[in-house]
């Protein structure tokens, strides 16, 4: 999750033991008390009740080149919060007397803020930058100093990256988990050289799933929605034919393939495989990957938003037989 960075102050703690960054803090959380803040995460606060669970389940993998937000700008501060944050680093002096007598300047002298703006508590909070955990490009980028916003007010307008309902919802898509994707196959695990492999999936496990990340403080939030769309089968061989030829099996009236039954084995599966050759003494490494349809709601935004496509997959070994020929 995202790591707390102080524009000037932290940074220069951030770079200890050979300009080693400090490490993210172990996982997100967010919480308000009256005029109280504290956080972790940019003062997002995350509902993962609708996400996906069990042992199996993982996080997408955008089928698009696209990332999370590198950085943004949200509360971080009540007034006794920026000062218990400040006042130490001040009487360490590691930050030199020319930058701590500006900051004094401005966050107690009064240009523009006195006394840390204590005289406004409970009416705002200090805006500062958060990082994505990850360093993408651009996660320095937000370099604003400090700065206060009136509780009710939009931040000033030439502040980029100011926290938006869009951006909660790209940190939403981050926290995505959707079931893995092991396929039943029949015949299971041992199939013979040119017969016909079904293969399907039990569509319980593939249902929407969904997060929503909100800022209290705000009142702002945005609900990231994940919906299985295909299922994509690589026979891990190009000695193999798929069903259908393209490999992919569309959901249809909420299933994914179709369960073998007795009876069918001269008919051609609606998702499958066919193997050309033996996998010998080894086995073929099937994949199978869902497909995953994203998009948000939230805060002012009612018609759901298109995110880029995610994707979640797993291998399982399938051994290839040749048919034995019985000679009389």
């Amino acid at each position: 999750m995202p790591v707390l960075l102080l524009p000037g102050a932290a940074r220069a703690d951030d770079t200890l033991d050979g300009n080693t960054q400090n490490p993210p803090p172990a996982g997100p959380s967010g919480d308000v008390d009256g005029d109280k803040l504290t956080s972790t995460a940019g003062g997002v606060v995350f509902d993962r009740s609708k996400n996906g669970s069990g042992s199996s389940v993982g996080a997408v993998t955008s089928a698009t080149p696209w990332t999370p937000p590198a950085c943004w700008y949200a509360p971080k501060y009540t007034p006794a919060q920026l000062q218990a944050t400040l006042e130490p680093i001040w009487e360490a002096g590691s930050t030199g007397y020319e930058w701590d007598a500006e900051q004094r300047k401005r966050y107690v002298d009064g240009d523009p803020y006195k006394d840390f703006n204590k005289d406004k508590t409970g009416e705002g909070y200090f805006w500062d930058s958060y990082v994505n955990k990850n360093y993408p490009p651009g996660w320095n980028s937000c370099e604003e100093p400090i700065f206060w916003v009136d509780q009710g007010d939009p931040p000033p307008a030439d502040i980029e990256n100011a926290v938006t309902p869009e951006i909660l919802a790209q940190l939403a898509y981050a926290e995505i988990r959707v079931p893995g994707t092991e396929v039943t196959l029949a015949p299971e695990g041992t199939t013979k050289v040119n017969l016909p492999t079904w293969a399907w999936l039990d569509t319980a496990q593939f249902k929407p799933v969904s997060v929503t990340a909100s800022i209290p403080v705000l009142g702002i939030q945005a609900t990231t929605t994940a919906v299985p769309d295909s299922l994509k089968i690589e026979p891990g061989t190009g000695d193999a034919t798929t069903y259908p030829a393209s490999g992919v099996c569309e959901i249809n009236n909420g299933k994914i393939g179709e369960a073998y039954a007795a009876g069918k084995a001269d008919e051609t599966p609606p998702c499958g495989v066919k193997y050309l050759r033996s996998s010998g003494e080894d086995s073929y490494k099937l994949r199978a990957t869902i497909t995953w349809k994203i998009h948000w709601t939230g805060t002012g935004v009612n018609v759901p938003v298109g995110l880029p496509d995610g994707e979640f997959g797993a291998e399982q070994d399938v051994v290839v037989q040749e048919i034995q020929a019985v000679n009389r």
